[in-house]
């Protein structure tokens, strides 16, 4: 048995479940004092480990830790930072092994996305080639539900719930009055249109989106404009649910894209909603409103699926438990073994096979049309969306951790 301590990561968007995952590791690590001594928290991602920038959480009381399950962000800071090829520059990677020995770390737990990913195979790769014990496990996070292999990713169960309940809100809203309004509301989504596909959940209450637009299928402007006429012509009213990514069959997005990209070369997305309203307001003369639910559905704790927030933990418990067996340059995946009744298992695949690849929404699972799901979508989805925490409040607010050693 490899003895060390552990450090871990937090990398990419937050979201409602990249905390239960921290939980997950350091839980776990708990269990194994034997082999385990302390436990660091990477502050802001790898830019804590470059920096030699830790928060030691081993001596912080069970019960604060618990409310990581309620919290949502990245609570010990996340990041969006490039490593470059250790061939051709290694500077962070030096930096990164001089934090790893002075702190006598041999298990190394990073949480993100595809780009994460990348990363978290980088620094195996590397520790591997200086021969530098260290067993290094990525832990899955992504609202966007893209990464490969796995079924699906921890924070993308939540984030569904919020969304197809936000739709319910708004549709209610509108048929409050004799005549309603188009109303466009932009999700999340650059390239995969989970989420989008999400609020089409809402459908089972009667109260969902007439029309969904996901990055998967070109998006045409001129049948756009007849689908909303022709729905508000027969409701007089029309809800739709439009990814952010949605392009045209050029491969141009539909949205004004600026020249801001992030660390990783991404064109920075926003405003597809109010560009579709206008186009309804000025080629069909109807007053049309646009929502953009932003940052809003990185949250939801407040409506956190209970599912989500336990397979969060189980992925963090998993990687220490892997990684203490002795795998390495490996991601936890979840792999569904049964629908009805709901039930995964967990397992793992080798970094190099998710890193920087997206899951893209399948095909089958668009309508014809390419303007809503099928009732497949919704077999998958909806397990990922069920149970509901019990909150802790304080005066009627979350009652969020307070750690003796905590930084924002």
């Amino acid at each position: 048995m490899l003895k060390g301590n552990v450090i871990y990561g937090q990398s990419g968007g937050p979201s409602s479940a990249i905390n239960s995952s921290a939980l997950g590791v350091i839980l776990e690590s708990f269990a194994h004092k034997d082999v385990i001594s302390k436990v660091y928290m990477m502050h802001h991602g790898i830019g804590g480990a470059i920096n030699d920038d830790l928060i030691d959480v081993t001596n912080e009381s069970v019960e604060e830790l618990e409310k990581l399950k309620y919290t949502s962000g990245a609570f010990f800071g996340s990041i969006r930072y490039k490593l470059k090829p250790a061939e051709e520059d290694e500077t962070d990677y030096k930096k990164i092994l001089e934090t790893l020995k002075k702190h006598d770390i041999h298990y190394f737990f990073y949480n993100g996305g595809n780009d994460s990913m990348d990363t978290c195979n980088k620094i195996s790769k590397y520790l591997n080639k200086v021969g530098y014990p260290c067993r290094v496990i990525g832990i899955p996070k992504t609202i966007d539900n893209d990464l490969p292999i796995t079924d699906h990713t921890p924070g993308f169960g939540t984030s569904a719930k919020f969304i197809a309940n936000s739709f319910i809100d708004v549709s209610l809203d509108n048929y409050s009055y004799p005549q309603g309004r188009p109303i466009i509301i932009e999700v999340m989504g650059r390239h995969a249109g989970w989420l989008t596909a999400a609020s089409s959940l809402a459908n089972l209450t009667g109260y969902g989106p007439d029309l969904i637009y996901l990055p998967e299928v070109s998006f045409d402007m001129d049948k756009f404009l007849k689908d909303v006429k022709r729905i508000m012509d027969e409701k007089h009213r029309c809800l739709v649910a439009v990814s952010e990514g949605i392009t045209y069959k050029d491969g141009s997005f539909v949205a004004k894209a600026t020249k801001a990209v992030d660390a990783f070369g991404h064109a920075r997305l926003g405003g597809v909603a109010s560009s579709l309203a206008s186009e309804i307001d000025e080629k069909l003369g109807l007053n049309a409103k646009s929502i953009e639910l932003s940052f809003l559905q990185r949250g939801a704790s407040l409506v956190a699926s209970k599912t989500d927030i336990e397979e969060g933990v189980n992925v963090g418990r998993k990687a220490v438990e892997f990684a203490l067996n002795g795998e390495t340059d490996r991601m936890v995946t979840i792999i569904r073994t049964s629908d009805n009744p709901y039930k995964v298992e967990y397992k793992s695949c080798h970094l190099q096979d998710v890193a920087n690849i997206e899951k893209k929404v399948p095909l089958e699972w668009i309508t014809k049309e390419g303007n809503n799901l099928t009732s497949e979508f919704t077999k998958y989805c909806l397990p990922l969306i069920e149970g509901e925490l019990e909150h802790s409040f304080k005066n009627g607010l979350l009652d969020i951790p307070h750690f003796k050693n905590y930084r924002k």
